[in-house]
């Protein structure tokens, strides 16, 4: 990693992070009786408090760190309809109308992000460009074209091309011109002085623990204080409560990005993802004059599942070997987002489940969570305001009935986390384990007959924490790229002190004993 690359708790701090100011706001120090509470501060909370306290409406966000400080703050900042393979893939799931209605959505969340603020004529950062989904397999061609046809089919400007600003040539691509990249930061700090200039009120370092449906919504907080709502809205990435009948549908996904100066005459011009290579993600941003910077990301992980700094090697040898002046000009900087998949490749917007009334969510955007958080934002304030609603709402809807084809990725993902439940417990070392460990390595160990989460710091001392996930008791795991334990079953991430990094857990892992 490069030296100058900022770091926080939990891993390296992104560039959006590291340029761009964000005004602090206050922890919760009381009750609080509001129409509707927001919990979390990305994307989809800030698109929802916005759309709320304009409309009028008594809201109140809050956010367990500091606002865009997860994933929305570390993403690649591409706001696009063209996500991946996704219409032909729509196509055959929910058919032709069905890929239409998420591309129309895609489409007015991209129109919707402009009109807040990211119109390229006017914010820094905020570019218009194509998207383009490549390959350079000739025999996955077919796949091309039919994604091609699928997207013209759902309303998009695609075509096929075989040439690129890429510096290496591709088989074919899909290209959808007038997309929009941006300065996710930079964006969604003025997203949230419009909260508050709207009359919304925004508490950082105010973690949501518990969430009671009563006549009234009872939001408990580790700053002590409860918030009382008529309505609540879980844009906390992965919920912090729900039924089994959605959170088996969801899988949390890490993947790693790269950054580095090149030339600006080598600026491939566009923004760019192949299915291939384990999947990579190219875009650039305006940097120092002469120059932008090239940002790769990939290497996609489920948290606590090998998260070795072997992928951070892999990631910048392509980087590399594909963009022969990456790195070359200065230094690569390092950085980690965390997505929520769903199991239908499709967002769970609305109604929490088949029996809440005014408890909603916002989650699975699978890694398209810019134009997925804006839409979000008004297909949630239609519903707590009622009138009409998106076209879309249904298609989005969280209690949705999953397809017949969705249920093997379900028990694949369910014995996944039964296994690590159960079996993660069967066969671990004992104390003399910690011994062995060198500076910035972690283990889980059995002490006294309990399992153990052991890390040594790179000045020698050993800390020891409970190793069970406080979300529901599944075996965390090193990460020891980024130094931090990870829930393998539903992707909770703790620093080396037992401080909860990300959800859905809400509270440390408590230390122990050696």
């Amino acid at each position: 990693m490069d030296d100058t690359t900022p770091v926080r708790a939990g891993g390296p701090l992104s560039h959006w992070l590291a340029t761009a100011h964000r005004p602090q706001y206050p922890r919760l120090d009381r009750d609080l009786d509001v129409d509707t509470v927001v919990i979390g501060g990305g994307i989809a909370g800030l698109a929802t408090a916005r759309e709320l306290a304009v409309a009028g409406r008594e809201t109140v966000l809050i956010e367990a760190d500091r606002i865009l400080s997860g994933t929305t703050g570390h993403t690649t900042g591409k706001l696009t309809a063209l996500h991946g393979l996704q219409y032909e893939r729509l196509r055959r799931s929910v058919g032709p109308d069905g890929a239409g209605l998420y591309a129309a959505a895609q489409q007015d969340a991209l129109e919707r992000a402009v009109a807040l603020g990211a119109d390229p004529a006017t914010a820094p950062g905020c570019e218009r460009l194509p998207a383009l989904t490549y390959v350079r397999d000739p025999e996955r061609v077919g796949e091309i074209r039919a994604e091609v046809t699928a997207a013209r089919a759902a309303g998009l400007d695609a075509r096929v091309v075989t040439e690129t600003g890429l510096p290496f040539a591709v088989a074919a691509a899909v290209y959808l011109p007038d997309q929009l990249q941006i300065h996710p930061v930079a964006f969604l700090t003025g997203l949230a002085e419009a909260v508050t200039a709207a009359g919304g009120r925004i508490f950082e370092q105010t973690r949501a623990t518990a969430v009671e449906e009563h006549a009234r919504i009872r939001i408990e907080t580790s700053a002590g204080p409860v918030v009382h709502a008529a309505e609540a809205v879980l844009a906390c990435h992965y919920p912090l409560v729900g039924p089994v009948s959605l959170l088996a549908r969801l899988s949390p996904r890490r993947e790693l990005v790269i950054a580095a100066p090149v030339p600006e005459n080598t600026d491939p011009h566009g923004m760019y993802l192949t299915p291939e290579d384990r999947v990579r993600s190219v875009r650039t941003a305006p940097y120092a004059p002469g120059q932008r910077l090239l940002i790769v990301a990939g290497e996609s992980f489920r948290p606590g599942e090998n998260g070795s700094v072997d992928r951070w090697a892999r990631l910048e040898s392509w980087a590399r070997e594909s963009f022969p002046g990456f790195g070359t000009a200065g230094g690569v900087q390092r950085w980690a987002a965390q997505d929520v998949d769903s199991a239908d490749h499709l967002p769970f917007v609305g109604h929490l489940h088949p029996g809440t009334q005014h408890l909603y969510v916002a989650t699975g955007f699978g890694g398209w969570g810019l134009t997925g958080g804006i839409m979000a934002g008004r297909l949630l304030t239609a519903h707590i305001r009622g009138g009409p609603r998106p076209a879309w709402t249904e298609l989005f809807d969280p209690r949705r009935m999953p397809p017949a084809r969705e249920l093997p990725s379900l028990l694949t993902g369910q014995a996944a986390v039964a296994g690590h439940y159960l079996g993660d417990r069967r066969h671990l070392a004992g104390r003399e384990a910690a011994e062995a460990l060198e500076p910035g390595e972690g283990a889980v160990i059995r002490v006294h007959g309990h399992p153990c989460a052991v890390h040594r710091d790179t000045e020698g001392t050993l800390r020891a924490v409970a190793a069970r996930c406080t979300h529901m008791g599944c075996l965390v795991a090193f990460n020891q790229a980024e130094q931090t334990w990870e829930c393998p079953c539903h992707g909770s991430r703790f620093a080396p002190d037992g401080t909860v990094l990300d959800g859905p857990a809400a509270t440390p892992l408590a230390p122990r004993e050696l």
